[in-house]
């Protein structure tokens, strides 16, 4: 273990402090990305060769909520920003180098969407396109894009040839007006654009094997590296949406504690709003569980050899959605009984609403294309468009 929670924690006030002030700049406060930066939390997942600790996974998913909770924005961009190293970690040596050689404490942002357009040239590639929700890229020196390899008449070949290219900050542009959006503000997901941009063949994996951990032998012996992409990366943006379900349910219970209806009903004596407050928090609680311990049990698997299987990253994704829905779900019923001050801005409560909503429309999130994907493969078929965060 790290003391990275402890730090988290012991400037809980600060990221509280400075919530509202990142959603008012549409990006985290610089005092903000200073105390993620000094926490040591964006370094975790980061091999110990560049600085970083190789901690457990459940310590990383733990951070992320402990952020979440005190500044959803930031919460968000510690999951997102954060689990970036443990991708990079299986790239060529060459570009860990670059990114980490001289600051270990850079940060990567993403998106992974092939928005890109690839043509191959020599020693590498031309790459152009634009990206929408570029998390955290104010404060990135680096990104990771998601693109497609085109042919000689500029259209994708088939079958697609999908890859991942990380890009320096002095090859791309942030689009700064493009990020104004219900929730979430202060993450500054902004887009990115490039144009013809040269990407040499090491700073570039293709897809489909980082998702099926064709480059952990990039890091052999380490159990970490290992768990497999999409299990890794998703469990991140879980654990990121669950600081904010704990923040928002934190910031009722401060309001439960001072509240009276209209029709002079003490809520914290409350029959009505007792039990549904007592059955919210069971459910969050039980939903944190459940992340924890699944991530626990699939690390300890490949820590005793095992491989991850593609029915265990299917149950893993599945009581991850789950788990994420459960909790949103259960806020959720507070906040529609919460009075007309439940949602005046001079509460955190309809903010902390905001974000949970926003956060719960991430692809890692949404829960139908898993819960099919999985009950398919349970019952012995084979579902014809396999979901890519699995």
């Amino acid at each position: 273990m790290t003391d990275v929670l402890g730090n988290i924690k012991e400037n809980a006030s600060v990221l509280k402090d400075e919530a509202k002030p990142s959603d008012d700049l549409g990006r985290l406060t610089d005092r903000t990305a200073s105390v993620l930066r000094e926490s040591g939390v964006i370094r975790l997942y980061q091999p110990k060769e560049f600085g970083g600790y190789e901690a457990h996974p459940v310590e990383f998913m733990e951070a992320a909520m402990a952020v979440g909770a005190a500044s959803p924005s930031a919460g968000w961009v510690t999951g997102v920003v954060g689990v970036h190293p443990w991708e990079i970690a299986m790239f060529d040596t060459r570009l860990q180098e670059e990114i980490w050689g001289e600051d270990p404490d850079t940060w990567t942002a993403s998106p992974y969407a092939p928005f890109g357009r690839a043509t191959k040239v020599d020693g590498g590639f031309l790459f152009t396109g634009q990206w929408p929700y570029s998390t955290g890229t104010d404060h990135s020196e680096w990104v990771i894009l998601g693109g497609l390899v085109v042919g000689d008449d500029g259209e994708p070949t088939m079958p697609p040839d999908m890859r991942h290219f990380v890009i320096p900050r002095k090859d791309y542009e942030i689009v700064d007006d493009s990020w104004n959006v219900l929730g979430l503000k202060g993450t500054g997901s902004k887009d990115v654009r490039m144009t013809d941009v040269f990407i040499p063949d090491y700073r570039v994996v293709e897809a489909p094997l980082m998702l099926n951990g064709a480059y952990e032998d990039r890091q052999p012996g380490k159990s970490l590296y290992r768990l497999k992409f999409p299990v890794v990366f998703s469990a991140a943006i879980n654990s990121g949406t669950l600081g904010i379900v704990q923040g928002a349910l934190d910031v009722y219970r401060s309001y439960m504690e001072q509240r009276v209806s209209a029709d002079g009903r003490v809520a914290r004596r409350d029959p009505i709003q007792l039990n549904v407050y007592g059955e919210a928090a069971a459910d969050v609680a039980a939903s944190r569980t459940v992340l924890l311990n699944d991530m626990k049990e699939l690390f300890d698997h490949v820590d005793k050899g095992g491989e991850v299987s593609w029915s265990q990253r299917l149950t893993v994704r599945r009581n991850g959605v789950r788990a994420v829905r459960r909790a949103v779900d259960a806020v959720d019923r507070l906040y529609k009984i919460s009075g007309a001050q439940g949602i005046h801005e001079r509460l955190p409560n309809e903010r902390y609403w905001r974000d949970m909503q926003a956060g719960l429309s991430h692809i890692c999130n949404v829960s139908e294309a898993i819960t099919v994907e999985w009950a398919t493969d349970d019952l012995g078929g084979e579902a014809s468009v396999p979901p890519v965060f699995a």
